[in-house]
């Protein structure tokens, strides 16, 4: 496993969820956090599938990628597509066909049994 440098990292993973432990030196290197586990801090905090209803049917968005700053996009069958933040609000990708997910916090979507998390 690679060890990142302080810049890299930090453009990995927001500060606010990095729990870096770094020396002040000359050269400042990153002691204990590798690329792997910064990644899987990330995904921990974001549900695996978001689903939702929109015209009728049920779709399963699944987590497909969050972004440095903490966007995470979630894509389903037929070209859907949303984005949805820590702290923010779903939304739909490219127009407004996200159904009854779109407006939702994460909490909203966990509280209405939409958000569906991995368990170890």
């Amino acid at each position: 496993m690679a060890y990142l440098s302080i810049w890299k990292m930090l453009r990995a993973a927001p500060v606010r969820s990095a729990g870096l432990l770094v020396a002040a030196s000359a050269s400042l290197h990153l002691t204990s956090v590798t690329a792997s586990e910064a990644a899987g801090d990330q995904f921990d905090k974001f549900p695996f599938v978001i689903s939702c209803e929109y015209k009728g049917m049920f779709h399963a968005f699944y987590l497909s990628r969050i972004t440095p700053e903490g966007l995470a996009t979630y894509v389903a069958s037929e070209r859907l597509a949303g984005t949805i933040s820590l702290d923010g609000h779903a939304k739909a990708v490219g127009g407004s066909n996200g159904g009854n997910c779109l407006g939702k916090t994460l909490d909203q979507l966990q509280e209405s049994g939409q958000a569906h998390f991995i368990k170890p």
